[in-house]
């Protein structure tokens, strides 16, 4: 990069950690710490989660995705639409959580289940959670490692250093600083600013890309020239597409959508930090909007690197870029010396393959441009060590389409853009990297050790055992990503990992909120059950091609086992299809994950009912009724004609004008444009007469392009004046609100909020209170 780009990123970055260090005297208590205080207003949320949510991490797994397999599947997630209205608009589980009053998780188990659950339930979160993410810092590192084209090692004072370490030292210290310094307060107000800061550089980038790469000349093209079966933009046309098909993007989708809605509940960000449950709500609400942008942005890159990579005026680049990252990677993931060098070399000399769009045959998954790139790199592989061969090709391939985006775009991006794009991702990584190494911290502290602790912490301890625990993850982070290699897409790699924890977790939580037959006995049958079909779900996509399936040829049992597989998966053909591959293991991680929470559900409900000998009780829990904590909250109302369409919505007598407004613009946005236009006309009109790839060529424009840009053009006046405006409202809320305190004065400390004796106690106070009052 040029001075300027340089200096592009360092003003911006050097401002947010300043904010940081400023909040650093709102860390006055463990609530404070935890949970904001609980003063995020909703454009807080909103404006901040648009940071959190885009990512490094998201950018190049949804490239991966989207590169290999196009934006048809796209079109069917709005079947989907009415059922996350209603649950957002209803605060499906969400609000029986904050009724529990519980600070965490780990709280709720304990008030619903038991301690030894509660603890057991948080390890195995932690442990999920830890390994998914682990994968962040190295991505980060890889990823301004290809994109500045900096050397893998470098000396000082005649010592070698690598670069990668360094790098992913340096992602982990910014995050562990934001956190050190005021916990949940740093992270969601310089969420909030690098959300700021986000909205205009992502309009940047999303203007010169369209500059850059004309419609209708050069991205239109590419996006038809996909062979039947595996079109890109024609969702009527998808019937042979793998991995990222229908079924990652209806059934497991809306099995998740009931079972996963508070897995990850008071992780420590801003899920817990809303001033309210309503705030809360409201926030989600306006994450409809809020997104547009964003989604537009990872189009777009996705797109200018399909262009430049697959159309015939950009082939001379496509094969530079193409040499340089098969030999860069081959130098990466070799460790013999000697073999390193020779499959390199046989990797530059490679000829220049050019594919004419138009002219030449169509591009088909197992037969395009970069399946040349890699075949060679493979033979090469084998060549050299062929019993090995195939276990280093997987890694290889798996690091090829990774960073395939960074030494891309630092191939194409100009002066001035480049530095744009960095300070971007830059501040993307930071918003999400801290929220993520704070939500295990406080998983950990609060509850797998503070249940084990006999004598309550200070304030002052207990924020430095939080803080302990981040820089303990951050270095089981560091270790993580220096020697776990990712052998899979980063969207199946962390779907595996996530297995663990979120395959049980659902039955647990749902159930748990819901209903009364659910036991401590069903509930670690689930969590039980979900930990070993993971842990063999992770053992055999880990060790497929250097153990598993050397295992089986040895043993010749190649055969048989592919026949069994087939069978099974017959039925389901072809969105499921699993084929004997020496490379992959045939059974990809949504399909075991889908399995996994099918499974867990049938065995929840059916320990829980044999072990159930009397009902819970959900209302003291959720403290209804005579269990109230002196909360005045009437938001009922009766059902009658005038209010009937405001009742469908879930429009209580708390909302204001304001937020009217914004429930039925959801509805609206969702249910008339996004379902009922651009998802049910369509396919009625498709049922009748079905569109050319024309008609599909404009639709996707439109649907996915040109109006998320007006919405995402509203939303960035609409949600800076808001956040301005909530984060006054926090700084002055920080100043003047009692420390250690909670709804309802409920002190936050080491002890579970979810104790039921604790709960015996407040009503006790509670009933001599009344007493001296009457």
């Amino acid at each position: 990069m040029s001075w300027c780009d340089w200096l592009i990123l360092f003003f911006p970055i050097c401002f947010v950690l300043m904010i940081a260090w400023y909040t650093r005297r709102y860390a006055k208590d463990v609530t404070n710490f935890i949970s904001s205080g609980r003063t995020c207003g909703r454009y807080v949320i909103a404006v901040g989660d648009v940071a959190e949510g885009l990512s490094i991490m998201g950018l190049v797994s949804y490239v991966e995705i989207h590169y290999r397999n196009g934006f048809a599947t796209s079109f069917w997630t709005a079947l989907f639409l009415p059922l996350s209205v209603i649950l957002s608009l209803f605060g499906y589980c969400n609000y029986r959580m904050r009724e529990t009053k519980a600070q965490s998780l780990g709280e709720f188990v304990e008030l619903r289940y038991s301690r030894k659950l509660r603890v057991f339930a948080a390890f195995l979160r932690c442990t999920s959670e830890m390994f998914t993410n682990m994968i962040m810092p190295a991505l980060a590192a890889r990823f301004f490692i290809y994109f500045l084209d900096l050397p893998q090692h470098f000396t000082v004072g005649g010592v070698e250093v690598s670069t990668f370490h360094l790098l992913m030292l340096v992602v982990l210290t910014l995050a562990i600083f934001i956190i050190w310094v005021g916990g949940s307060i740093s992270i969601n107000i310089t969420d909030t600013i690098q959300g700021f800061f986000c909205y205009p550089m992502l309009v940047v980038m999303v203007i010169y890309i369209l500059y850059k790469y004309p419609w209708g000349e050069q991205i239109l093209p590419v996006l038809m020239d996909k062979i039947p079966g595996e079109s890109m933009i024609n969702p009527t046309d998808i019937e042979r597409l793998r991995d990222f098909n229908l079924f990652s993007v209806l059934a497991l989708p809306f099995i998740t959508r009931f079972l996963q809605r508070v897995s990850w509940f008071g992780g420590g960000g801003s899920s817990t930090a809303a001033r309210s449950a309503h705030e809360q709500k409201m926030a989600g609400l306006l994450g409809t909007w809020r997104g547009s942008l964003g989604s537009m942005f990872y189009i777009l890159v996705a797109l200018a690197l399909l262009t430049v990579l697959n159309h015939h005026f950009h082939a001379d680049k496509a094969h530079d870029i193409r040499v340089e990252l098969t030999e860069k990677v081959a130098r990466e993931v070799i460790e013999d010396p000697k073999m390193r060098e020779s499959v390199a070399q046989k990797m530059k000399k490679l000829p220049k393959v050019v594919h004419v769009v138009g002219v030449d045959a169509k591009r088909a998954d197992k037969n395009n441009t970069d399946t040349k790139y890699l075949d060679a790199g493979r033979k090469a592989l084998l060549a050299q060590d062929k019993e090995h061969g195939n276990a280093i090709y997987s890694e290889f391939r798996t690091l090829y389409y990774q960073l395939m985006l960074p030494v891309t775009l630092r191939n194409i991006l100009p002066i001035g853009m480049m530095g744009l794009f960095c300070v971007l991702v830059v501040m993307l990584m930071i918003s999400t990297d801290d929220s993520r190494i704070f939500s295990s911290a406080v998983c950990i502290s609060q509850d797998i050790i503070l249940p084990f602790l006999k004598k309550p912490l200070t304030p002052k301890q207990h924020m430095m055992l939080l803080r302990m625990m981040s820089l303990f993850v951050g270095v089981f982070f560091f270790i993580g990503s220096s020697f776990m290699a990712q052998l899979d897409y980063i969207s199946l790699f962390g779907t595996m990992m996530c297995t663990l924890w979120c395959g049980g977790c659902g039955p647990v939580l749902v159930l748990g909120l819901y209903s009364r037959f659910g036991t401590t006995a069903g509930a670690w049958s689930s969590l039980l059950t979900s930990l070993a079909m993971g842990g063999f779900g992770i053992f055999c996509q880990r060790n497929w091609s250097d153990l598993v399936y050397p295992f089986l040829e040895k043993h010749g049992m190649v055969e048989s086992v592919g026949n069994v597989l087939s069978a099974l998966s017959q039925p389901f053909n072809p969105y499921i299809v699993w084929e004997m591959n020496p490379v992959r293991c045939p059974v990809n991680s949504y399909e075991l994950y889908f399995f996994t929470q099918i499974t867990t559900l049938l065995v929840y409900i059916a320990v829980s009912y044999a072990t159930c000998k009397e009902p819970f009780n959900l209302e003291r829990m959720l403290h209804r009724g005579k269990y109230s904590l002196g909360e005045v909250r009437e938001i009922k109302s009766a059902w009658t004609w005038k209010n009937l369409y405001n009742k469908l919505v879930g429009i209580t007598p708390e909302y204001t004008t304001g937020d009217k407004f914004i429930a039925w613009g959801y509805v609206g946005y969702t249910f008339v444009y996004r379902f009922g236009l651009t998802f049910v006309v369509t396919a009625i009109w498709n049922a009748i007469s079905p569109w050319p790839i024309e008609y599909w060529a404009m639709y996707f424009l439109v649907v996915f392009l040109v109006i998320p840009g007006i919405m995402a053009a509203i939303t960035a006046v609409w949600f800076g004046i808001g956040g301005v405006i909530d984060l006054r409202r926090m700084f002055y809320d920080l100043e003047h609100r009692e420390a250690n305190y909670l709804d309802n004065g409920m002190v936050v400390n080491n002890m579970s909020l979810a104790d039921k004796a604790a709960f015996e106690k407040m009503d006790e106070k509670k009933a001599e209170s009344s007493g001296k009052q009457g």
